[in-house]
């Protein structure tokens, strides 16, 4: 069940779903606490569309607006067109020259979190595990391997170290 209600402090009306279920509800405008059962009620029914739809018949008829209210759609149909207007992305990537399907297989990847693109922080991290002998030297020089330039990767290890995300001891580095 779903009910129009309003609100005696600011006018506003909103959906209540099932008001004999809860005792109070809440005016989404001004924020003042009703009960739900003094409440006015200006249109119930079980289906919610047909409450959205009276809602909005009432906001209008509220403006002086019912004659450009009976003009519109009704919201589903609003919807669909919505849905139907325009061209779909395929079409909009297709005529800016983009691949779309490169878009499909990169935005899969994104989605999946294997697209194998790592962080430079990441990748020194990585290094820091990786190595045998986790040096300065042996961790950039891994680092480089995988991408990252030894100067950004000595750079990146010093933060990792001020930010306690690894330890350096005698030279030797270890992730925490």
């Amino acid at each position: 069940m779903y009910a129009v209600v309003g609100c005696n402090e600011c006018a506003n009306m909103w959906l209540v779903t099932d008001p004999k279920a809860s005792e109070t509800a809440k005016c989404s405008r001004c924020g003042k606490t009703h009960r739900t059962a003094k409440l006015k009620r200006f249109f119930e029914s079980e289906d919610r569309a047909a409450a959205r739809e009276a809602r909005s018949a009432l906001l209008a008829k509220k403006r002086g607006d019912s004659a450009a209210f009976a003009e519109v759609d009704h919201v589903s149909e609003l919807e669909a067109a919505v849905e139907d207007a325009g061209i779909d992305d395929r079409e909009y990537l297709e005529s800016a020259g983009i691949d779309a399907d490169a878009v499909d297989e990169a935005a899969s990847r994104a989605e999946s979190g294997g697209g194998g693109s790592r962080s430079r922080t990441e990748v020194v991290r990585d290094a820091v595990e990786a190595v045998d002998d986790p040096t300065e030297q042996t961790v950039a020089e891994r680092a480089a391997a995988d991408g990252v330039p030894a100067e950004t990767a000595r750079e990146i290890l010093t933060r990792l170290a001020r930010r306690g995300e690894v330890t350096e001891s005698n030279g030797r580095y270890r992730v925490l």
